[in-house]
């Protein structure tokens, strides 16, 4: 019996040791929740003293602070099942420690007698931890509510752009119509058609599911037949034709490739076919290798001669061009001859797949 009775001391002595060096609060209940064995870390934590624990009902602890329906449920459960209940959510006002949220894991293990069993119950403060998330989850919904406003405020900038643009370009074209000038008339007109680029690259920023960037596509296409219907008639017959990669630029960038098919087209239409020829053609083409690209604007008309007017090939346009590709850290290279022109704008080393 003295045997026997050791061996029980020690193996409660070695459980008592083991449990004081679990870091998370930790009891060990049997099979009536009467506290056995508490460690360390429970007394710190619920600032209870040890002398107050050992053989106290669980739910008379703290003068009863410790009566918790949610912790009913928790240990009943326990003693049924087999099985371990992890992560039992518990938020309790406490006697000492004032309110609190913890994560409960019980575990039933069979006892000594056959006939009784222990329950391990480990506590899991995480009331730190939510408040953590609380906080985050209204700063990022304050981030959410602050980017719908800033994309409201974008869009309605956008959309006030667009139609001071329109306003000017109207004047300009009111203008136009009113001078005796044809020369003033053609500098009005071409400024009308730089405005007008301009405003279709907010009208696509103000379409767009982002307010940074432009399908360059699409926007290049519509610039296109924009410049065509304003442009291209009776007296001017040609075909304008749009191919390009799919991709995006950013906004800013798109202001200046718009300026560049603007000037480049503009200076086709005028200049390449001094006389009515329905076979006139002027072509644009933006090609996309990673982070590289080529636009160029090509016609078939009849190219520039050595006695080209200054003013028709290297003029106010041409300056444009070169100033916008150096905005965009591109180079222009022109090509001309007896079949037409090309004028392509390269950034910055940009090599054709094709040719690849």
């Amino acid at each position: 019996m003295t045997m026997l009775f050791d061996k029980i001391e020690d193996a409660r002595s070695l459980a008592q040791i083991v449990v004081e060096t679990v870091r998370e609060p930790l009891l060990v209940l049997d099979n009536t929740l009467t506290i056995l064995v508490a460690s360390n870390s429970f007394h710190k934590s619920f600032q209870i003293s040890p002398a107050d624990t050992p053989g106290q009902l669980l739910f008379t602890l703290d003068k009863g602070g410790w009566d918790i329906p949610a912790l009913h449920t928790l240990l009943e459960r326990s003693l049924v099942d087999q099985t371990a209940v992890e992560g039992f959510m518990v938020e309790q006002e406490f006697p000492r420690i004032g309110a609190r949220k913890f994560l409960l894991h019980a575990r039933k293990v069979l006892g000594t007698d056959a006939g009784h069993a222990l329950i391990l119950l480990g506590f899991e403060d995480i009331t730190e931890r939510r408040a953590i998330e609380h906080e985050k989850a209204q700063l990022q919904l304050r981030t959410d509510e602050l980017r719908q406003q800033k994309e409201v405020l974008l869009a309605e900038m956008q959309h006030r752009i667009v139609n001071s643009l329109q306003i000017i370009a109207s004047i300009l074209m009111l203008k136009a119509r009113a001078v005796s000038s044809e020369e003033t008339r053609q500098h009005l007109q071409d400024a009308h058609r730089r405005v007008m680029s301009v405003a279709a690259v907010q009208q696509h920023l103000h379409s767009s599911a982002r307010a940074d960037v432009v399908d360059i596509a699409p926007y290049l296409s519509k610039l296109c037949e924009s410049l065509a219907e304003s442009m291209i008639g009776e007296s001017r017959p040609a075909k304008l034709t749009v191919t390009a990669d799919q991709g995006h630029v950013i906004s800013a960038d798109a202001v200046s490739l718009g300026l560049i098919v603007t000037e480049l087209v503009i200076n086709a239409l005028k200049y390449a076919f001094p006389d009515p020829d329905k076979d006139a053609s002027v072509k644009v083409d933006y090609e996309v290798n990673g982070t590289d690209w080529k636009l160029s604007v090509s016609d078939n008309g009849i190219g520039r001669g050595a006695d080209s007017a200054p003013t028709a090939k290297g003029g106010l346009g041409t300056s444009l061009v070169k100033a916008l590709a150096q905005q965009l850290d591109a180079q222009v290279e022109t090509v001309s001859g007896p079949g037409g022109m090309r004028v392509s704008v390269t950034h910055p080393t940009f090599v054709s797949r094709t040719a690849a």
